[in-house]
């Protein structure tokens, strides 16, 4: 049997105006002016340290994650929905494979937030920022899924909308799916895979008939 990892915001879930509230709403906190929208949104997908890291805080980058989170989680369920056709794909990916989500989101506030959206059931692990040591683009986390789920390589996918998903897919030796319903570009994503599609619904068909 397949297994196929999923990855969250751009690919299952659309949490932009959450996750960019949360930046300014930690900016605000330590009396910094936050950074544009635009400088915010370019770099989602990586671990929030590192995000902070790029848009140029100074001090300890972990109080600016912790402010983050705080307020996060207060809005995280009014500000985030299922992308089209997510949970179409992810009902349709069960039927033929075993499921996991990769992510460098937190984990604990992940499984909150797909509890609330109804489709935690479907996956078999969850694997989240605290759950490994090196996040995507390493391959540690996928290393870490295939193992809770039992699966080999050459039968596990990666779908996702950044090209740290399908570099830490290409890293871990297994094959994977770009999505356009994200934050990558089309000629990002190519530069790691050959396969494109537009969303993880035609990801899921595309693994299915492969």
């Amino acid at each position: 049997m397949k297994s196929i990892l999923f990855d969250l915001d751009g690919t299952l879930i659309d949490s932009t105006d959450a996750i960019v509230e949360g930046f300014e709403v930690a900016y605000d906190s330590f009396g910094e002016i936050p950074p544009h929208k635009e400088e915010i949104v370019k770099l989602i997908g990586y671990p929030l340290d590192i995000m902070f890291q790029n848009l140029g805080v100074r001090g300890n980058v972990w109080n600016y994650v912790d402010a983050y989170k705080q307020h996060y989680r207060i809005i995280s369920r009014a500000k985030t929905s299922l992308l089209p056709l997510a949970k179409e794909a992810i009902i349709e990916a069960s039927r033929h494979a075993t499921l996991g989500v990769v992510t460098t989101k937190t984990a604990r506030y992940s499984e909150e937030l797909l509890e609330h959206m109804g489709i935690m059931q479907y996956f078999k692990v969850l694997i989240g920022r605290e759950s490994v040591e090196n996040p995507k683009p390493h391959p540690e986390p996928i290393f870490k899924a295939m193992d809770i789920l039992g699966s080999i390589p050459s039968k596990t996918w990666m779908i996702g909308d950044t090209i740290l998903d399908l570099d830490s897919a290409n890293k871990a030796g297994i094959k994977s799916v770009g999505v356009l319903c994200g934050y990558g570009k089309r000629n990002e994503l190519q530069k790691y895979t050959k396969n494109i599609v537009n969303d993880a619904y035609e990801a899921v068909y595309f693994i299915k008939e492969y």
